[in-house]
């Protein structure tokens, strides 16, 4: 029965792999995709250049790859975002593609606060590692 299991684990894991690999997001389609996104996000680089114009009911995202969340000048976070940030929650692409697909679960998972409140309504279930690719190739070079 053991090796039964673990040939079975083998199997998934070697199905797994090349799904893995596929994930890897493309910047060029997230280009495309941050689109949808426009409606509330811009684009502007530190220096005031625009490199993705778009609305500002939501925050810049110029540098937001490593930002610690709720953090950036100006913008009025949630409650919830902000204690995300506080506790230690900096944007890499494992929680910004989780955060983006369902910002409300997001938040309350992170603080462990059912009553949390994200202010982003809109769920972005697909190609969220693309658009995170595009962040970072739009974002300042280190």
């Amino acid at each position: 029965m053991k090796a039964r299991t673990s040939l079975a684990a083998a199997a998934l894991l070697a199905l797994a792999t090349p799904a893995l690999a596929q994930d890897a997001g493309d910047p060029a389609k997230g280009q495309q995709i941050f689109n949808q996104c426009k409606a509330c996000h811009s684009i502007i680089g530190a220096d005031g250049t625009p490199i993705n114009k778009g609305g500002v009911i939501g925050p810049n995202l110029y540098g937001v790859v490593g930002r610690q969340a709720g953090t950036y000048p100006g913008f009025q976070y949630s409650d919830a975002m902000k204690k995300a940030g506080e506790m230690g929650l900096k944007w890499n692409e494992a929680d910004f593609t989780t955060y983006v697909a369902n910002p409300q679960q997001f938040l309350t998972d992170y603080t462990k606060d059912p009553n949390a409140h994200a202010k982003m309504s809109f769920h972005l279930t697909h190609d969220a590692a693309s658009v995170w690719a595009y962040l970072q190739s739009v974002g300042p070079k280190s």
